[in-house]
């Protein structure tokens, strides 16, 4: 009786054991069947499309709130390879403009990539094409159509500021998983800098559809959908009036202008010539265009006001020495040097041109008198006894203009420039075995020293505020919310300020009676400013200026850099005084001047290189 009573016992816990299995089966086949809707929605998949909503990009405004950039609709055609099937081939290829060799290469493209996942069989069809689309889809299983925007712009302005968007490569696709197979992206410009901010949230709608590709409705009225969340609206600094004014002066010209407001370091137009119309890189043209401009031997696609820092700044950089002249103690207002028609040590001479002289300090900078920034160099250089002393002395008070380094703005391209190094020139001349006159052509702001444009009219910015700048940028608020960021920040120059107001009245004096900027005077505008020539061993050389105005409380500081242009009188200070009274005065009273470098054609006609004295 008792191995009766152990089998027994054995049996029902066998059978409890059963009886739980088969519970918590039931049990869970229940919460899979009745509670929770995700398994069922993952066995019904095959009649499910999970249709990427993508969200309108933000819209670009100026800083007058002009529409820059907006958004267009557009369509991609779709195709699920593993749905792909029993295709009317040849209607396909009617609507679509392809051959069928081309179809199948297309299809297969799609293949290696998912066979499950929806990929991208032809981007950014026409309206028509989609509207002939819709008829047949139904016969076309496996394919669907997906809106998308492309960025349209009213204005052909502003290319190398706005950028332009294009489909994420490889590299995107692995650093940001935001991103997938066909998704577009910021290239280049505010596009690439302020790409969080512009791009949006995409969302996803699940949608219904029969075996014959039909749409039948939402499914579970929209209940696993989300919602595309729209790109934020960015407010540039540009101004899009003076912006285009500025492509317009410099038609038929190579170089660049960039005209800020020194109160802010707001960029109010930023100009690289030549430039081209922004709506030649969007939809499916971009790619034959993009290698048009890239081929094209003018470089359109270069921004010359960012990158061209191989440039040297010509005489506008004798205010820099003038200052810094000052600051270590070498030079006063009131100091004067003869000028026997250059810098003369030795055999060694600096050429100047014919002007009267002696010159006080006010006057050199009238004039731009070679002689005498000669001599303030060599005095600064040489102030200490020991020239490489006196060179970092000078180098860290050239470094706090903002000349030699990035601004880190909100540009996705910038370049420093170059202030060369003791090391430079202990490596090229030997361990301190070079001295003032070895490196007295930076004296002229020559030699060793590269410049953007950029820079100098952040540096002529620096001296209208008499001693700090903000860094430059392009952008004012986002969302309606001012920037309250690192562009805030006020940047010092390492210069006291009472040494700034005899080199602003030596600004003024150029458009004066003798001085080099009085072709391009305002009436009744103090207007402050410095012609430059920066020299060019392979033609004429290029025309620089820089100026800002008024000459108190100033509302614009610019820099023109003018590639061939001769001397920095004939057309970069012409070109920024236009500039000046098209932004303060909002028209231009002086058509003749004007219409003048309208016509100058420098790059199908270049002016002759001179032959000096």
């Amino acid at each position: 009786m008792a191995i009766q009573s152990k089998h027994t016992d054995r049996m029902y816990v066998i059978m409890a054991i059963v009886v739980l299995v088969a519970i918590t089966f039931l049990g869970r086949l229940f919460f899979i069947q009745v509670l929770d809707d995700s398994y069922r929605l993952s066995a019904e998949n095959n009649v499910l499309r999970y249709q990427i909503e993508f969200p309108a990009r933000g819209l670009i405004y100026d800083r007058n709130h002009e529409l820059l950039v907006f958004n267009e609709a557009a369509y991609d055609l779709m195709v699920v390879p593993r749905q792909a099937k029993d295709i009317d081939t040849a209607a396909m290829c009617q609507i679509l403009g392809m051959t069928r060799e081309q179809f199948v290469a297309q299809l297969n493209k799609a293949k290696a990539y998912s066979w499950r996942k929806p990929t991208v069989f032809q981007k950014q069809i026409s309206g028509v094409t989609y509207a002939n689309l819709q008829e047949k889809l139904y016969r076309m299983r496996g394919f669907f159509v997906q809106k998308r925007t492309l960025r349209k712009y009213p204005k052909p302005i502003a290319a190398h500021v706005l950028g332009f968007v294009g489909e994420a490569n490889q590299r995107k696709l692995e650093q940001d998983p935001y991103y997938k197979k066909g998704d577009y992206v910021g290239i280049s410009g505010l596009e690439k800098s302020y790409e969080e901010e512009l791009r949006g949230k995409k969302g996803v709608k699940v949608v219904m559809v029969d075996v014959f590709n039909r749409k039948k409705g939402s499914y579970k009225d929209g209940k696993y959908d989300t919602l595309a969340a729209a790109g934020k609206v960015i407010t540039s600094s540009i101004d899009a009036q003076l912006q285009a004014y500025g492509e317009h002066l410099m038609r038929n010209k190579t170089g660049a202008i960039v005209a800020l407001e020194p109160a802010t370091g707001e960029i109010l137009a930023l100009v690289s010539g030549p430039s081209f119309d922004p709506n030649l890189l969007v939809g499916r043209v971009r790619s034959k265009n993009y290698n048009l401009l890239l081929k094209d031997t003018l470089k359109p696609l270069f921004n010359r006001a960012l990158m061209s820092e191989q440039n040297p700044p010509g005489s506008t950089f004798k205010l820099i020495n003038a200052l810094i002249g000052q600051q270590v103690g070498v030079v006063t207002p009131s100091t004067s040097y003869r000028c026997p028609r250059g810098y003369i040590s030795g055999n060694f001479r600096m050429g100047c041109h014919d002007h009267r002289s002696p010159l006080n300090l006010r006057e050199s900078i009238q004039h731009s008198c070679n002689a005498y920034y000669g001599n303030v160099f060599r005095n600064i250089i040489d102030h200490t006894g020991k020239p490489w002393e006196g060179f970092e002395i000078w180098r860290n008070h050239v470094l706090s203009f903002g000349l030699g380094v990035k601004y880190n703005t909100d540009l996705p391209v910038e370049y420093r420039g170059i202030v060369p190094t003791t090391e430079f020139y202990n490596k090229y001349y030997g361990e301190h075995r070079w001295k003032s006159l070895t490196i007295i052509s930076m004296a002229i702001g020559q030699g060793e020293l590269g410049t953007t444009p950029l820079q100098l009219a952040n540096m002529t910015a620096a001296i209208a505020n008499r001693g700090f700048y903000y860094r430059p940028h392009l952008v004012k608020a986002i969302d309606g919310e001012p920037i309250t960021n690192r562009f805030t920040e006020k940047q010092m120059t390492t210069i006291d300020r009472q040494y700034f107001d005899p080199v602003i009245d030596g600004m003024e004096m150029v458009f004066q009676q003798g001085g080099t900027g009085y072709r391009s005077r305002i009436d009744s505008l103090a207007m402050c400013g410095k012609t430059g020539t920066a020299q060019n061993p392979h033609g004429e050389d290029h025309s620089i200026f820089i100026c800002f105005a008024p000459k108190n409380n100033p509302k614009i500081a610019l820099a023109v850099f003018v590639e061939n242009g001769g001397g920095g009188s004939k057309y970069a200070a012409p070109i920024a005084s236009l500039m000046v009274e098209k932004y303060l005065r909002d028209t231009i009273s002086r058509q003749a001047f004007e219409q003048v470098i309208l016509d100058a054609d420098l790059i199908t006609n270049p002016p002759q290189k001179k032959v000096k004295s």
